[in-house]
């Protein structure tokens, strides 16, 4: 048997809903896609699916159907923009948080036959700080916030820090300023939040740059197609190109937590 092939798992959260966290996960995943990387991304948003929609995809199936048996991961899979295959979530009521045990043992096994598929699965959880988001967030390697410049904004992502970190141990968390005027701005931002954290938490904040709020964007979202694909020079899309290039030097996990199978054991593991 081969060693497990590392996957580098990252989850894009943000605290609050409307920070723009499902337009970073989308274009951040063609980013590394255009840069050689093998991409999936996870709907992770189970209650209220949002990245079909964002994207003008149609999923006839979704993780409920593999949950359910009725069919594997793969036959989920949706090819998305820029060679990202994206697993769609149902918009139903269905939650991580209520599976068996033997769904437990179907998601793993789901998530373990893709290993060798991928380089990058991006996860994109629902807002807030649901039992659903933080399984995910406790699950994945990495955890990128994505914070824009309004109080509140700033006040979900700080419980969501304190949340991970004192029930958790989680301490190392990267920040992307998001929907800001200029790179001045986005330090003003990231500036704020590591007021409050080093007041009154032992965490870790990186500051991995920002996204400028570029009307290239609401356009790309009203035609249903990334930003990264239908606008490739816009403001907005350099600077995830940016980002990408940064997310590809962050460490790759080393076995055995270095594959999927550790993913998915860590996500039902929380939950159970």
């Amino acid at each position: 048997m081969s060693r497990p092939h590392p996957v580098q798992v990252i989850a894009v959260t943000g605290g609050k809903g409307g920070v723009g966290k499902s337009n970073v996960s989308v274009n951040l995943g063609i980013a590394l896609s255009q840069m050689g990387r093998r991409v999936v991304l996870l709907d992770a948003d189970l209650g209220l699916a949002n990245i079909d929609v964002l994207l003008g995809i149609t999923a006839a199936r979704n993780l409920s159907d593999v949950l359910s048996g009725e069919c594997d991961l793969r036959d989920v899979l949706v090819n998305g923009p820029g060679g990202i295959k994206i697993v769609p979530a149902s918009s139903g009521t269905q939650r991580m948080t209520q599976l068996s045990p033997m769904e437990h043992a179907g998601l793993i096994n789901a998530f373990s036959e893709l290993g060798d598929q991928v380089d990058v699965l991006i996860v994109d959880t629902a807002a807030g700080i649901s039992e659903s988001v933080v399984s995910f967030l406790r699950a994945s390697q990495e955890l990128l916030l994505v914070v824009c410049d309004e109080p509140t904004s700033i006040t979900d992502a700080y419980a969501l820090i304190k949340l991970m970190n004192r029930d958790y141990g989680v301490n190392r968390f990267r920040i992307l300023a998001n929907q800001v005027r200029n790179e001045q701005e986005g330090k003003h931002l990231f500036g704020k939040l590591t007021r409050v954290t080093e007041r009154f938490l032992d965490v870790a904040l990186q500051y991995v740059g920002m996204v400028p709020y570029d009307e290239a964007v609401r356009k790309a979202v009203q035609r249903q197609r990334a930003v990264l694909d239908a606008y490739p020079r816009a403001k907005a899309s350099l600077a995830i190109k940016a980002l990408a290039d940064q997310v590809d030097s962050w460490p790759l996990p080393s076995s055995p937590r270095g594959h999927l199978e550790f993913f998915v054991e860590r996500l039902v593991g929380t939950s159970a």
